[in-house]
């Protein structure tokens, strides 16, 4: 499902220290999170995510030296996110599938979107794999931030408060 035609791209062409992080935001990051809103993620995608984004992080700031043997070393995990003050993409991903989906619960029951969102999917899935619809990860997603998740629906038309909620997925630091 997800093939990440930036990862050549990154591979390829060596990033300037100078604009790093702009060229990821701006140009890495909307393509690989382009239509995110209505993804439904498995943790094994979760895991690729990651593991793509820890890879560019790497290439951008390249490996540093180790204060005790003076080797070079790379760069781990927990040094990535600190160095990369933004939240990681996973939290970027909820927190925009949060933001869209009480978009369209505010829309109403009558609307296509809303089907497609509350809907059961369509078709042949894996084998002992459960059906995972669009309204269960919301539902995680709430129980991560400690919010209740029984009248989401009810909750989003208070949009200040929904607002909340959106920023606290997007700020929440989760290894």
């Amino acid at each position: 499902m997800l093939s990440f035609g930036a990862e050549t791209f990154v591979l390829q062409v060596p990033i300037q220290k100078c604009k790093d992080q702009y060229i990821y935001r701006n140009i890495i990051l909307p393509v690989v999170l382009y239509r995110c809103e209505a993804w439904s993620l498995t943790l094994r995608e979760e895991r690729k995510l990651k593991v793509f984004e820890n890879m560019v992080l790497r290439r951008i700031f390249g490996p540093t030296r180790d204060e005790i043997k003076w080797e070079w070393r790379r760069l781990h995990n927990e040094e990535l996110n600190d160095l990369y003050s933004s939240p990681n993409i996973v939290r970027v991903i909820k927190s925009r599938r949060k933001r869209w989906a009480g978009h369209v619960a505010r829309m109403g029951e009558e609307s296509g979107v809303y089907r497609f969102l509350v809907g059961k999917p369509k078709g042949k899935r894996p084998l002992m794999s459960p059906r995972r619809r669009r309204v269960d990860n919301i539902r995680m997603d709430l129980q991560e931030v400690g919010c209740g998740y029984r009248d989401w629906i009810g909750r989003t038309l208070d949009r200040d408060n929904w607002r909340t909620l959106v920023s606290a997925v997007m700020n929440l630091r989760v290894p």
